[in-house]
C-alpha cells in the first residue's frame, strides 16, 4: 500500500505518545486489548488504524484526541481529490435527494457491501480497499447526528436483486436499510421491476440542499465525478428527480418490499 503522508503522521505520533508513557508495543497492546503485532503494523504503515483502536489508543496514551484527529485527516485524505469538496458539502447539507439504478448508495452501505464492491469494482487491492473502506463508512455519520439532514434516497430495484458480495451480505444490506428507513429523516424508495423506461435509467445522482445558498449536484461515472453548481443543469436533475420519485413506491411500501427481498436471500 502506497504510504500517505497523514498515515506517516499517526504512525510516528502513535510512536512518540507510547515512547513517552514508557510502554512497549506489547504494553499498550496490553492496555487497549489489541495483539502487539497490529500495533506494530500501525507503527510501520502497514496497516491503517481502524477507529476503535484510534480512540483506544488515544486514551491510553492520553493524546487529547490527537490521534482520533490524524485519523480523521486520514481518511479525507484518502478520498479521491474530486470527491473530498462533495462529501463536505454532503456534511452540511440539510437535505439529500440521491437516486441510485445500480448500486446501494454509500451513506447506507454495510461494510460487507461496500467492501465486495472495492474488491469486484475497483482497481484496489488488498491492504489498498481498507482506507476508502473506512472513509465511506466514516460517513455515514452524519445520518447519526443530532441533526442530520434529511435523506431521500430512491433505489431501482435492481439494486435489491444484483448479488454483490453474495446471499449473506445481501440479506444483511437489506435488513440494514430497513433499519435506517426507519429513521424519521431517512425516506427510502423503490422503483418497481416493472416500471420500464424512465429519466433516472440515465445514471445516477445526489442533489444536495445546503443551509444557505442554491441546491448543488453531484454525478458520478466511470472516471470521476461531478459537482454540478449551474443552476439550469441543477434544474435539470431536479425535474429529473421528480420523474424518478414518481415512479416509485411509498416509503411504506418500499420498506416492506426490501424486508421481503431481504428474507429471500437465503
Amino acid at each position: 500500500m502506497d504510504r500517505m503522508p497523514m498515515l506517516e503522521l499517526f504512525a510516528g505520533e502513535l510512536r512518540r505518545l507510547r515512547t513517552k508513557a514508557g510502554l512497549s508495543q506489547e504494553s499498550l497492546a496490553e492496555q487497549v486489548n489489541y495483539s502487539a503485532s497490529l500495533v506494530a503494523s500501525v507503527e510501520q504503515c502497514r496497516r491503517p488504524p481502524r477507529e476503535e483502536f484510534t480512540q483506544r489508543c488515544d486514551d491510553a496514551l492520553t493524546g487529547e484526541g490527537l490521534l482520533v484527529r490524524i485519523r480523521e485527516a486520514i481518511l479525507k485524505e484518502s478520498l479521491m481529490p474530486w470527491f473530498r469538496e462533495w462529501v463536505t458539502i454532503e456534511q452540511e447539507a440539510t437535505a439529500l435527494c440521491s437516486f441510485q439504478p445500480l448500486v446501494v448508495p454509500g451513506l447506507l452501505q454495510t461494510e460487507g457491501y461496500a467492501r465486495a464492491l472495492y474488491e469486484g469494482a475497483s482497481q484496489l487491492v488488498g491492504e489498498q480497499i481498507e482506507q476508502p473502506l473506512a472513509a465511506r463508512l466514516d460517513r455515514q455519520k452524519v445520518l447519526a447526528r443530532p441533526n442530520p439532514p434529511l435523506l431521500v434516497a430512491v433505489l431501482d430495484y435492481t439494486v435489491l436483486d444484483r448479488p454483490v458480495g453474495g446471499p449473506k451480505v445481501m440479506r444483511e444490506q437489506l435488513r440494514h436499510l430497513v433499519e435506517v428507513g426507519r429513521r424519521p429523516r431517512v425516506h427510502l424508495h423503490v422503483v418497481p421491476k416493472d416500471v420500464g423506461a424512465y429519466p433516472g435509467l440515465n445514471g445516477a445522482f445526489v442533489i444536495a440542499t445546503p443551509a444557505e445558498g442554491e441546491d448543488i449536484a453531484y454525478l458520478d461515472n466511470q472516471l470521476r465525478g461531478t459537482i454540478v453548481e449551474r443552476t439550469v443543469d441543477v434544474n435539470s436533475l431536479r425535474q429529473n428527480w421528480e420523474s424518478v420519485r414518481a415512479e416509485a413506491l411509498p416509503h411504506g411500501a418500499t420498506l416492506k418490499l426490501i424486508s421481503e427481498v431481504a428474507e429471500s436471500w437465503t
